[in-house]
């Protein structure tokens, strides 16, 4: 599984990289989480509003910090 965490640093993209990390920790998945800072290849996925949740190449949140829970079901689906 491929997970990425797009945004520019803001404390709203830190804080969903911070729930994505305790989701994945909490299910006991072994999978990196990527952080994606760079302008240019956050606009290569066409989100127009971060933080975004991109997993396996698919862009499944954007505009919202999503509870760890939330993040769980999709992570899980």
């Amino acid at each position: 599984m491929e997970i990425k965490v797009l945004g520019t640093g803001c404390s709203t993209c830190m804080a969903l990289y911070n729930n994505v990390v305790k989701a994945v920790e909490e299910l006991g998945l072994d999978t990196k989480v990527e952080k994606i800072e760079d302008m240019m290849e956050i606009m290569q996925f066409n989100v127009l509003r971060t933080p975004a949740l991109v997993i396996d190449g698919k862009v499944v949140s954007s505009g919202a910090k999503l509870p760890v829970d939330k993040i769980k079901e999709l992570l899980t689906k």
